[in-house]
């Protein structure tokens, strides 16, 4: 059983910080891409970062400089490390599987879910 589980959502103030974990089951998860996709209210979903099984990184504009993607590979787990947190960062946040080395910019080429972690930004 493939199984992505996200968790550590919750309210922040605007310039707080938050640290989302994505924990993977059924699959060795630093054998493959993971990315952090959001999609807020009457938006399209976002990509905002992959980290290939390399460990490469890429960040999307909106995010570089105040977002990090990290991998703890003995908890078999994914970290988004979010600083400088801004209004228009409130979102549904997902961590997905794309199970090649290498990254994607888009959702269709992931092939694995979690169930989404909510991230409300406000004062």
């Amino acid at each position: 059983q493939v199984q992505l589980v996200e968790s550590g959502g919750g309210l922040v103030q605007p310039g707080g910080s938050l640290r989302l974990s994505c924990v993977a089951s059924g699959f060795t998860l630093d054998k493959y891409a993971i990315g952090w996709f959001r999609q807020a209210p009457g938006k399209e979903r976002e990509g905002l970062l992959c980290i290939s099984s390399s460990t490469s990184t890429y960040y999307a504009d909106s995010v570089k400089g105040r977002f990090t993607i990290s991998r703890d590979n003995a908890k078999n787990t994914v970290y988004l490390q979010m600083n400088r947190l801004r209004p228009e960062d409130t979102a549904v946040y997902y961590c997905a599987a794309r199970l090649t080395m290498r990254c994607s910019w888009f959702s269709y080429e992931y092939h694995y879910w979690g169930q989404g972690t909510q991230v409300t930004v406000s004062s």
